[in-house]
């Protein structure tokens, strides 16, 4: 299982990015569709913390810290997990991370060591 996350980068406060991840299996889509996916994102010297997760039968679950503000979603078609994030603030810069679970479920307070699979991460800079 590979995941590459794509798009952070650098924004004001109140402005918008949308990251995405690409997923790649020997079923690319039935991984995209049917597993746990979520992010997280971790600071330097902080542990990495979830923000969002979905379930292979579509339930979400946000960090309270993002709720109203980002949401997540997958294009099984294109074997991708979206993550936009809508008025940003500079407590949300952080090394955004892709993450899978070989599980059609996500535990209701997910954490790390519940993913099995992980990206390489993607920065996303908030300035105030």
């Amino acid at each position: 299982v590979q995941l590459v996350e794509s798009g952070g980068g650098s924004v004001q406060s109140g402005g918008s990015l949308n990251i995405s991840c690409a997923v790649t299996t020997s079923s690319s889509t039935t991984t995209t569709s049917r597993w746990c996916m979520g992010w997280f994102r971790q600071i330097p010297g902080n542990e990495r913390e979830v923000v969002a997760t979905v379930a292979g039968g579509g339930e979400k679950i946000y960090a309270d810290s993002v709720k109203g503000r980002f949401t997540i979603s997958r294009n099984v078609a294109t074997s991708t997990l979206y993550l936009q994030m809508n008025n940003l603030k500079p407590e949300d810069t952080a090394m955004y991370y892709c993450a899978a679970r070989w599980s059609y479920y996500c535990r209701s307070s997910p954490a790390q060591r519940d993913f099995n699979y992980w990206g390489q991460g993607t920065q996303v800079t908030v300035s105030s």
